[in-house]
């Protein structure tokens, strides 16, 4: 999925402002060679997970997320259930279901 980092589109004021900070932080993470812990990761992204949880949709939102693809991903995780690989374009949507799909199918293969 291709996608360009513009921090100035998002909102920054409000409720947004914590969002924000942290969703540049697991950008930043996300586009460096040399990583954090795994603690360290799965606390960011779920404080990040907790600050999306608790905005409002609407534009600002989608501004957001157009501009850390990192909060995106954790934005359409939260949301995969009941709107699958909503933000995602339709061949990259596709092709992950039939991978999942076939990944299932291997593992049931050998269970069986």
């Amino acid at each position: 999925m291709a996608h360009t980092q513009h921090p100035e589109a998002a909102p920054s004021t409000g409720a947004f402002r914590t969002t924000v900070a942290l969703a540049a932080l697991l950008q930043r993470v996300e586009s460096q060679a040399a990583s954090i812990g795994a603690q360290q990761y799965r606390a960011l992204v779920q404080q990040l997970d907790q600050q999306l949880a608790q905005l409002p949709p609407g534009d600002e939102l989608q501004r957001l997320l157009a501009s850390f693809p990192a909060a995106a991903m954790v934005y359409e995780n939260r949301h995969y259930g009941h709107a699958g690989l909503c933000r995602a374009p339709l061949e990259l949507s596709l092709n992950s279901e039939l991978a999942a799909r076939t990944l299932i199918e291997k593992v049931q293969a050998t269970r069986a």
